[in-house]
């Protein structure tokens, strides 16, 4: 019985010599750039992604059983699940910024699946779009000023976050009650809510997934769920990150200001921090003052710990 056993062993290696062999003189006739298409082939791969088996948005499910929607599902998908690094900045972020989100749809009565929709608009960054659009939730100045958010030269609170998500909420609330749809609430907050209106008058449906829309507002929802698809299952589709990896808010306490600040240089000295940390945490306040003639009661937050923040000065 040994006997067999060690002339297989002998065989087997044999044979694997011969192959190295047959690999090495092969290898030897090849030029430099068919052995590095060879190594590329069976180095590299990208796969297709498997087709979720339901996706909802605020349980509303998405028709995915039809051609076109899971097509335009597949799209977002894949262009967020190769987009590595842009997903990953997206799960950090959000460890950050998410839960003030979630605590202000949750007191607002709105689902908790809003948060992908600032996500979307603005990878969580104060950004501002081609057309003027502002902060997380892409606020337009005249829209803004509607739902009574301060926007002027010195103060613009389309860059607060908390009273810029309060507006997203009011805004949701109002499109909900027009539309009895959380989906069609998230598509108005696209096109708005009398461009989404005309739409359903003119094509005669008040379902998302039946209207022709404008290129734009036809991959809006599909964003969301891709968003929050991946970022639900994040290992599911390759995304391994550790907790430590993650960004966190800073503790702060809130100072209250009920008039002028002349000097904003001099206040953040007084607080024990420095200009660009009281910048960093109050984005909203866009000048070296703080205007105050009507005695507007402001919260300007100030972080607690500064022993990390502030760094000595070199010589």
């Amino acid at each position: 019985m040994n006997i067999v056993k060690n002339f297989i062993s002998y065989i087997s290696v044999i044979l694997v010599l011969v192959f190295l062999a047959q690999f090495f003189i092969s290898s030897k006739n090849l030029s430099d750039d068919e052995i590095h298409k060879n190594q590329f082939k069976n180095q590299y791969a990208i796969f297709s992604l498997v087709k979720p088996k339901n996706i909802s948005f605020c349980n509303e499910e998405a028709p995915l059983y039809a051609f076109d929607i899971y097509e335009r599902m597949d799209k977002e998908l894949l262009k967020n699940t190769y987009w590595q690094s842009n997903m990953l900045l997206y799960i950090k972020r959000a460890n950050k910024y998410f839960p003030v989100i979630e605590s202000i749809l949750a007191k607002n009565k709105i689902p908790d699946d809003f948060k992908y929709l600032a996500l979307i608009e603005s990878g969580l960054e104060n950004v501002v779009s081609p057309a003027g659009a502002t902060g997380f939730w892409q606020i337009l100045k005249s829209t803004a000023r509607e739902y009574d958010l301060e926007v002027n030269s010195a103060i613009d609170e389309r860059y607060h976050l908390e009273k810029s998500t309060q507006f997203a909420c009011d805004y949701l609330n109002e499109a909900y009650s027009i539309f009895g749809s959380w989906t069609m609430a998230a598509a108005s907050y696209n096109m708005g809510m009398n461009g989404l209106k005309r739409t359903i008058e003119k094509q005669k449906t008040k379902n998302y997934y039946n209207l022709h829309l404008n290129s734009e507002t036809s991959r809006y929802i599909f964003r969301i769920l891709a968003v929050k698809e991946i970022m639900e299952n994040a290992k599911d589709y390759g995304f391994v990150y550790r907790t430590s990896d993650l960004y966190n808010m800073i503790e702060y306490r809130i100072i209250h200001v009920d008039s002028t600040v002349a000097d904003l240089y001099a206040f953040a000295k007084q607080q024990g921090v420095n200009y660009k940390l009281l910048k960093q945490m109050n984005p909203w306040l866009l000048k070296s003052t703080l205007p105050d003639e009507s005695r507007k009661r402001y919260e300007i937050k100030i972080p607690i710990d500064n022993s990390s923040l502030i760094f000595s000065e070199l010589d």
